[in-house]
């Protein structure tokens, strides 16, 4: 009988351990996070044995794992009509204001959900939910992208998919369809939803072919850059829930299709040392230790290879592409987006890729407002609703449609 306690007692402590993590006292409701990121680490597991075991690869495992009880139908209200369609062979998820409610053109918001390029969806109950939300709060036509996922494709086709359902969406007819007004209609996404929409937004404002531009854009803690994973915001918070430097390294592989064997090159920024002449160029143009605030930079120092890995470059030909980072994209691109918002979160490894491109814009001469969140993390604003519900996850959508509301 002695075994039986004994026995609790070793679970109890190893499930103690697997929670268990050390966060910063500044961060809001850290026992909810801690319970979250175990959860998110215990699924990443399981794929990850599955993929050792050859059940099928970790990430259409993860997926299946994340989103098997989680997809929801179009459910239409009173207050709001959703369908399901395509646009331009892309699928969307559409949230329009009952039409009898309304007597003029509405506003609009085209939105791609985050997931690291290979998770997520729009038909997922977090991004329906947020989308139903901005849609009633905003009163806005809300077109959400159902962009394919690494592993079935890697770049560029997540930005083929967004760019092709945006135009199609932009065209006078279509907008007429669905009663919006062409010139109130914003471009905005999550993480690395938000570098689908920032590398969209530009190829938007670029195209001649188009003749209805957006009015904003609006990036909620962006994915934005991969030259640089010693930022202090990928140093002070590179063991971090939701998304840990490390997870964030891996992500960006599977993204351009390059080998997980070049993950420790990226985290210690040997792929763009300074015998890597794409790389010295872009070291200047993205100089944090001149762009970020003092509370930003704290103590951290810039980490800067001399000799490094220039296979990583040759395998991964997308490195220097702006369109995987729109951060380092050309002052004359820049100049050319429209008004802009940008939500950061102190703890969050990609704090820093916001806060750069709010600089880089300002210096561009783009009108930015940006919203940091000091006791708020990666991921947060899907928190909102039960179950999961964080205050700094109503906080961040609250502040967030607020801007659209007032700016749209």
């Amino acid at each position: 009988m002695r075994t039986v306690p004994a026995l609790l007692t070793v679970l109890f402590a190893l499930t103690a351990y697997y929670v268990y993590t050390p966060l910063p006292s500044t961060l809001t409701e850290r026992w909810k996070i801690m319970l979250l990121d175990a959860t998110f680490r215990c699924a990443q597991d399981v794929s990850n044995f599955a993929h050792y075991v050859g059940l099928g690869h970790h990430l259409r495992v993860l997926n299946f794992v994340s989103n098997y009880f989680d997809k929801l139908d179009p459910v239409s209200s009173a207050h709001l009509k959703i369908t399901d369609t395509v646009f331009d062979g892309v699928e969307v998820r559409i949230f329009e204001p009952q039409k009898e409610l309304h007597g003029s053109l509405q506003r609009s918001i085209i939105f791609v959900h985050g997931g690291g390029w290979a998770l997520g969806s729009a038909k997922t109950r977090s991004y329906d939910s947020l989308c139903r939300k901005i849609s009633e709060d905003v009163d806005a036509v809300v077109i959400s992208i159902e962009y394919r996922l690494v592993p079935n494709v890697h770049f560029p086709e997540q930005i083929h998919d967004v760019y092709a359902a945006s135009k199609y969406f932009l065209q006078p007819e279509v907008l007429a369809k669905y009663s919006v007004d062409p010139q109130r209609i914003v471009l905005s996404g999550d993480s690395a939803g938000g570098n689908l929409a920032a590398a969209v937004c530009q190829q938007l404002m670029q195209d001649e072919t188009i003749t209805i531009k957006v009015k904003l854009q609006a990036l909620i803690y962006p994915v934005l850059q991969i030259i640089d994973f010693n930022t202090p915001s990928y140093q002070q918070n590179m063991d971090m829930p939701i998304v840990s430097r490390f997870v964030m390294i891996k992500f960006w592989l599977d993204y351009l299709n390059g080998s997980h064997s070049f993950a420790h090159a990226l985290l210690v920024n040997n792929h763009t040392s300074l015998d890597v002449s794409e790389a010295v160029a872009l070291r200047q143009l993205l100089n944090w230790n001149s762009l970020l605030p003092s509370s930003f930079k704290k103590n951290y120092k810039p980490l800067l290879q001399n000799i490094g890995n220039p296979s990583v470059a040759q395998e991964i030909p997308a490195l220097f592409d702006p369109r995987a980072s729109p951060l380092i994209a050309h002052k004359e691109t820049l100049q050319e987006l429209p008004k802009t918002y940008i939500l950061t979160c102190e703890h969050d490894v990609l704090r820093d890729d916001g806060m750069l491109y709010v600089k880089r814009l300002e210096e561009a001469g783009v009108d930015v407002t940006h919203d940091h969140y000091e006791d708020c993390f990666h991921g947060c604003m899907l928190f909102a609703t039960w179950p999961t519900y964080f205050s700094a996850g109503a906080r961040t959508r609250d502040g967030y449609i607020k801007w659209l509301r007032d700016n749209l």
